[in-house]
């Protein structure tokens, strides 16, 4: 039996961009939201222009990052910094329940449309306000990028080999963590309001967001004064047919001479101690390599599952479409796009009973003026010409 999606009636005002805010505001809009993301007239959010792109050809309309990260949404254009276009807002905002966006601390208010002017027009709206240092504090006007986000927040410090300089995670781990969060608090936010009438402002940090992610670093820190650093309990190996790791924790070590097919090892010198094995690392990795070399990265992920080793391979895009645990579960969903044609998409990060989430296409930039502007607003096709005219749509 199926339910109704949870957020069917909530009402977003999305002035996302890039990564954070919008997969927040996608979250949202796949539990049934409606998602108003408002966009610049010239050009609408920087992931249109970020790529990929079908066959490496550029086109705003066609932008994978763009697409995947606003499904299920409407699309207008509007001009925040015209006058215009800031009243055309704050009648939005009337309507909405709740407003996501991950521009620097100092940019809504000086656009006069701050959480203190918006709680003016509607207090009981959410202000949900991504940045990367936070709303307050001497780092709050900071710029910064995903990597100096992962080093500021403590996890780069912890991870790479230990004889090299540490490294990040691929990809925007940070962005796509910090929306994560963003979608939950609001959701506290919003129920706060329906129960009390009392909007707020939600104040994300991306730092303060990763700093979570290694609690027991600074736990251990205080406890000890140790700092936690980076070392080769976890290792990448070349295997025949692509590349996955190994863990070797210490109180697992009596299990992997068997799983490796090298029972001689346990009695080895070389490896018989903890301290012994670190001692020698470089000469096991020399018996280690050739039998990598000589398994598939499944099997060896198989071989390690078997013998609860923690051995995995890493995936490649081809593998995760082909898994038959993401098949199974229907986690892939392909979506037509007038531009983009058919595509397959990445599915949600979370199930809700049988909830079936909407993975409807992303929106054509400004696809929706007349029917927020007209619609919603009251506005007639003449007065849309004429705010395009005017730069304001």
């Amino acid at each position: 039996m199926q339910h109704a999606t949870p957020l069917n009636g909530l009402k977003v005002l999305d002035l996302g961009h890039w990564i954070a805010g919008p997969y927040c505001t996608k979250l949202l809009a796949g539990l049934g939201a409606n998602v108003i993301k408002v966009e610049r007239p010239d050009g609408g959010d920087p992931a249109r222009r970020a790529g990929s792109f079908p066959e490496d050809r550029p086109h705003p309309e066609k932008s994978g990052l763009y697409l995947y990260l606003n499904t299920g949404k409407r699309s207008i254009t509007l001009n925040l910094k015209s006058p215009t276009g800031k009243s055309l807002f704050r009648q939005l905002a009337q309507w909405a329940d709740v407003i996501v966006e991950n521009f620097a601390p100092r940019v809504m208010p000086s656009l006069g449309l701050g959480y203190a002017h918006l709680e003016e027009i509607k207090p009981s709206l959410v202000l949900t306000s991504i940045s990367n240092f936070g709303q307050t504090g001497p780092y709050r006007d900071y710029r910064g990028n995903d990597m100096t986000i992962f080093a500021a927040g403590g996890l780069m410090h912890q991870f790479g080999l230990p004889e090299m300089p540490p490294l990040r995670f691929g990809g925007n781990i940070v962005q796509y963590s910090g929306g994560l969060a963003a979608f939950a608090a609001t959701l506290i936010a919003f129920y706060h309001a329906e129960l009390t009438g009392e909007g707020q402002q939600v104040d994300i940090s991306l730092q303060e967001v990763l700093a979570c992610h290694h609690f027991q670093g600074m736990v251990e820190y205080e406890y000890t004064g140790r700092d936690r650093t980076r070392n080769r309990t976890m290792l990448i190996f070349p295997a025949s047919d692509g590349w996955v790791n190994a863990m070797f924790f210490p109180y697992m070590w009596n299990r992997v001479p068997d799983a490796l097919g090298m029972p001689e090892l346990l009695d080895d010198p070389r490896f018989r101690t903890e301290e012994s094995r670190i001692q020698h690392f470089q000469e096991f990795e020399t018996l280690l390599l050739p039998w990598m070399l000589s398994h598939t990265k499944e099997e060896i992920y198989h071989i390690g599952q078997k013998a609860r080793l923690p051995f995995g391979y890493l995936a490649d895009a081809k593998d995760l479409i082909d898994s038959p645990q993401y098949r199974a579960r229907g986690f892939f969903k392909v979506l037509d796009h007038p531009f983009a044609g058919r595509q397959t998409y990445p599915g949600t990060p979370l199930r809700v009973g049988d909830v079936e989430w909407q993975h409807d296409r992303a929106p054509l930039l400004g696809e929706h003026n007349e029917e927020v502007y007209c619609g919603l607003l009251g506005y007639c096709r003449a007065d849309l010409a004429r705010l395009r005219q005017n730069g304001v749509i």
